[in-house]
């Protein structure tokens, strides 16, 4: 932390939003001024209803590290997102594995924190092999002065098959040992992801794990009554909504989701 830094707050990341961006590698004709209008539209449908945080995720796949138009948008978008609702807190993820340029835009925009689908071991995803980022992104992350920037780690995400025969729970186990401050797990299931965390836990991980998919306003207490938190984002989005509609969340949906994960949190502290 460089001396005109001051410490964050703690903050309540009990629910994460994540906000997909258009992929623009198939997109290109997407101009910015439409992104800042999609950004701020579906920002705001997050904030009314009270998620107390929001991961911008760029879903633009490529090989190899992100372009430099890539790096320079997410950090405009996130910056405009924490200048319209700066009490949200702000996560960045970026689809290329690439462990400096989420760190890199958070740095810019005032992120929190970046999530990172591969961080440990070696992973076969439909776009082909990756390799964990854990190393380059802890050493990138302390070149920046930035350890107050929280390093989230998907461990064996259900869109990737691992190369390495390690049990999820010992996956986790090194994770943290490789510097994650949280940890993300996604089975199969919605009841294999809650025997991840369950696993994970009684292996003595200490660090917060969230859910990372298939979590729904029916299931939220119970996802709640094993997991630190959950990212969520599919099941609040409008009936029928399509990739190109300028609002894509559904601030009804959000409201009651929220209303049920404060109903379930409502006795732990939280």
């Amino acid at each position: 932390m460089t001396p005109n830094q001051t410490p964050r707050a703690p903050v309540d990341r009990t629910i994460i939003a994540a906000l997909h961006l258009p992929d623009l590698a198939v997109a290109r004709q997407t101009s910015t001024a439409y992104l800042e209008d999609y950004v701020l539209a579906n920002a705001a449908v997050f904030a009314q209803a009270g998620v107390p945080s929001l991961m911008l995720q760029d879903q633009t796949r490529q090989n190899g590290p992100a372009a430099p138009s890539t790096v320079a948008l997410m950090a405009a978008l996130g910056g405009l997102i924490r200048r319209a609702h700066p009490a949200m807190d702000l996560g960045i993820i970026i689809q290329a594995h690439d462990a400096v340029a989420p760190l890199a835009v958070a740095h810019a925009c005032g992120a929190s924190y970046v999530r990172l689908k591969v961080f440990v071991g070696a992973a076969m995803t439909m776009e082909g092999p990756k390799s964990g980022l854990a190393v380059e992104a802890r050493s990138y992350r302390h070149d920046l002065r930035r350890e107050d920037i929280a390093l989230f780690a998907d461990v064996f995400d259900r869109t990737s098959v691992p190369m390495i025969d390690v049990p999820p729970h010992e996956a986790a186990q090194a994770a943290v040992r490789l510097g994650a401050d949280a940890l993300i797990l996604t089975g199969a299931t919605f009841s294999d992801s809650l025997e991840r965390v369950r696993a994970a836990k009684a292996a003595g991980v200490r660090q917060p794990i969230y859910v990372g998919g298939s979590v729904t306003q029916d299931n939220v207490a119970q996802t709640l009554a094993r997991a630190d938190g959950a990212i969520v984002s599919t099941s609040l989005m409008r009936d029928g909504a399509a990739v190109t509609d300028l609002v894509r969340w559904d601030h009804d949906k959000t409201q009651r989701f929220m209303d049920a994960a404060r109903a379930a949190t409502s006795g732990r502290g939280r």
